[in-house]
């Protein structure tokens, strides 16, 4: 059962559309079913009553070549908040390093949209991003690393995540291009790690997206 469907049968208010009135559209990429009962996806409107598929191959046209990491010792909740993040962003993908099961409940059925794959540690993750070519950039709040205001993050990388708390492990820290850090202020030691992939990601895109010259 979705967090839409719950969210409906505990009386809150319905999301999305109901069925389409009047002559359907025509298009391989819009679902029957979809036009037929409404669509309370947790999707913009641009993908009202697509085929999840269709979705997909959609955003597969656009995505951004960046990619995100996370470590998965200790079943973090925030890797569901990354995902949702991610697909929000138009990531490339979402890699799980370690336990390959996570919590899914906060990626809010996202992740039927956003490429996720797994690897079973950080050596795995960085043989694929060699492959490939990509600087692996650690997020964390440790001592020499880089402000993430300052520094100038590649257009094609992985950007990675450790666990709540204990943050990135010494395995993904010997193999990181650059560690940067997210200037804080007050007294807390750290933001929640769903919340500092955030910054990092809206931190890309500013450079890659909005900062490109006309």
């Amino acid at each position: 059962m979705s967090d839409e469907t719950v969210s409906v049968q505990r009386g809150a208010p319905e999301v999305g559309v109901g069925p389409w009135l009047g002559t359907p559209p025509v298009g391989d990429h819009y679902d029957p079913v979809l036009l037929a009962e409404g669509d309370r996806r947790n999707v913009v409107d641009r993908y009202r009553y697509w085929r999840d598929e269709a979705v997909v191959a959609d955003l597969d046209t656009r995505r951004h070549p960046f990619h995100v990491a996370v470590e998965n010792w200790e079943h973090d909740f925030n890797i569901g908040s990354v995902v949702r993040t991610a697909n929000a962003f138009a990531a490339e993908a979402v890699h799980i390093v370690g336990r390959r099961r996570w919590n899914r409940r906060g990626a809010m059925v996202t992740d039927r949209y956003q490429h996720v794959l797994h690897h079973p540690d950080a050596a795995a993750l960085v043989s694929w991003a060699g492959e490939r070519a990509l600087p692996v950039i650690g997020i964390d709040n440790l001592p020499g690393s880089v402000p993430l205001e300052t520094y100038p993050l590649p257009e094609s990388c992985v950007l990675v995540f450790g666990q709540e708390g204990p943050g990135l492990s010494a395995e993904v820290r010997e193999v990181c291009t650059a560690v940067l850090s997210i200037a804080q202020f007050g007294s807390t030691r750290s933001i929640n790690a769903g919340a500092a992939a955030a910054v990092a990601m809206h931190a890309w895109v500013r450079r890659h997206v909005f900062d490109q010259p006309n």
